[in-house]
């Protein structure tokens, strides 16, 4: 059975390291990236299953990664899972507004994360 594509976005390399042999460790097979355009190139690359993506991100913000992977008929049936810190109303709402298919808050639970893929990739 293929492995399923994982595109890590984070621009703290430590959580980007552990998250990326956490997922790795799961079955999946990952790419991590550190800033907006990696990522966009990286999709486009890569075509991942699914995206893990921050929302502070240098160059590009995750917002907009996450509007430009939605806005592109090629892209935009790639779940988007946003991982944020940021917990007003404000934000939530532009989180849903850029297409993200989920968000989970930092900090978060290893099994949490887990729990929210195998959602997306059965």
């Amino acid at each position: 059975m293929k492995k399923k594509k994982i595109l890590v976005v984070e621009d703290h390399e430590n959580l980007l390291e552990l998250e990326s042999i956490f997922l790795s460790s799961h079955g999946y097979e990952v790419k991590g990236v550190k800033d907006g355009l990696a990522a966009l190139d990286a999709v486009a690359e890569l075509h991942p299953d699914l995206v893990i993506l921050d929302i502070g991100l240098p160059e590009v913000d995750g917002y907009e990664v996450c509007r430009r992977i939605k806005s592109r008929e090629e892209t935009r049936h790639i779940p988007v899972i946003m991982i944020t810190a940021r917990k007003s109303r404000e934000d939530l709402l532009k989180i849903e507004e850029v297409g993200a298919d989920w968000y989970i808050p930092k900090p978060f639970k290893s099994a949490m994360v887990i729990e929210t893929i195998r959602r997306f990739l059965p």
